[in-house]
């Protein structure tokens, strides 16, 4: 029997599960819990992560960074990175966990992962095996290419780069709660106190990013994750602040060179 399932009570395991205290290559939990709301506070483990989310609102800020993880993506974060975790809505999340030395080629720096419908299927299969699984068997040879498709999985450039600068976090923050909020860069100066030329220059420093780039990586991330979910793209549009529908497509095209519904419908046949 597999060694923990999601409920709606906890997002961890029995007291008695540490995956770092696990003496196989892959460790791993998952399933279904429907929540208002909750937060795993900054952590780390010595062992490697996977988190992969198939249905809700899961959100990471690790590494210098936020994640949202996108449809047919799951989020690495590397061992000894401190990370910590959002969850709302109806979701259904599976998460890996990984010994440093079980395959070389893996990342070194967390990023978004693509998942193949193969390396879905492996994962969801390795969170039924028994905790100790036979090395030699069906289960072991499974674990083996669970970590050959891991490796070889195409790294997406999708997340949110989270400055260090105090101010620009609360922005970036008040952002995420209310994307809809179309600010400019000179109104969060006067809203901070600062000068927006001061702002300007640390989020370029720290991100590379014009505030108005920076922004649109947030609202592609979310809306990504919202379309793939079903909602339309009247709504997303609206839901981020755009007039209609018409202004949202014309910046997504212009970020990810095709508009919302070709690039979803490209993402599934690749997959």
């Amino acid at each position: 029997m597999p060694f923990y399932q999601l409920n709606e009570d906890d997002l961890r395991p029995d007291d008695d599960f540490d995956p770092e205290d696990v003496p196989r290559a892959l460790a791993a939990f998952g399933g279904t819990m429907v929540t208002k709301g909750m937060e795993l506070a900054m952590h780390e483990h010595r062992k490697a992560e996977l988190v992969l989310t198939l249905r809700g609102v899961v959100r990471c800020e690790a590494d210098q960074g936020v994640w949202i993880v996108p449809p047919r993506c799951a989020l690495w974060i590397p061992g000894n990175v401190s990370h910590g975790v959002t969850v709302a809505g109806n979701v259904e999340m599976y998460i890996l966990f990984v010994e440093p030395d079980a395959a070389t080629a893996l990342p070194r720096q967390c990023c978004t992962l693509s998942v193949s419908p193969l390396l879905e299927r492996l994962l969801l299969h390795v969170t039924r095996m028994p905790m100790l699984y036979d090395l030699d068997g069906a289960d072991g040879r499974i674990a083996t290419v669970l970590l050959d498709q891991l490796s070889v999985a195409p790294v997406e450039n999708l997340n949110f780069p989270m400055p260090a600068d105090a101010k620009l976090r609360k922005i970036a923050a008040a952002m995420m709660a209310d994307p809809s909020d179309r600010a400019t860069i000179d109104e969060w100066g006067r809203r901070m106190a600062i000068a927006p030329r001061t702002l300007t220059r640390a989020l370029k420093r720290e991100t590379g990013m014009s505030f108005g780039r920076w922004r649109q990586q947030l609202h592609i991330l979310i809306a990504l994750q919202r379309l793939d979910q079903g909602a339309s793209v009247q709504t997303v549009a609206l839901d981020l602040g755009y007039e209609g529908a018409s202004a949202f497509v014309t910046m997504f095209r212009k970020a990810l060179g095709k508009p919302p519904a070709r690039y979803l419908a490209q993402r599934r046949i690749a997959a």
